[in-house]
């Protein structure tokens, strides 16, 4: 029987060929970049949340962009996902890998 973790399952993966990925946490402010994966879950927990990330947008192939850090720490981080915003917690964050993306000049 399949269920909705089998099919989560594959996207938490990152996808190969990305050598220059990075966890979002990472990614300079204000820079763009395209989701490349999660990195996998190592319990429950992590599970829980990394589905989480997975239902609020954060896909392979999908565009995101860090537009605020917090205070001292960088916790927590605003990130831009489409055209809806989130705060991650620096550890949600750093489950996400990127890969930055080159923008064109206008």
């Amino acid at each position: 029987m399949k269920t909705m973790d089998d099919g989560a399952a594959a996207m938490l993966r990152p996808r190969t060929g990305h050598s220059s990925s990075t966890g979002l946490d990472a990614l300079p402010l204000h820079a763009q970049a395209l989701v490349t994966g999660l990195l996998p879950a190592r319990d429950a927990q992590e599970h829980s949340v990394l589905l989480r990330l997975l239902e609020i947008g954060f896909v392979p192939g999908e565009t995101v962009r860090v537009v605020a850090r917090g205070g001292l720490g960088g916790d927590p981080i605003a990130v831009r996902v489409g055209q809806v915003t989130f705060a991650l917690r620096h550890k949600e964050a750093s489950m996400v890998q990127v890969a930055p993306t080159v923008q064109e000049a206008p």
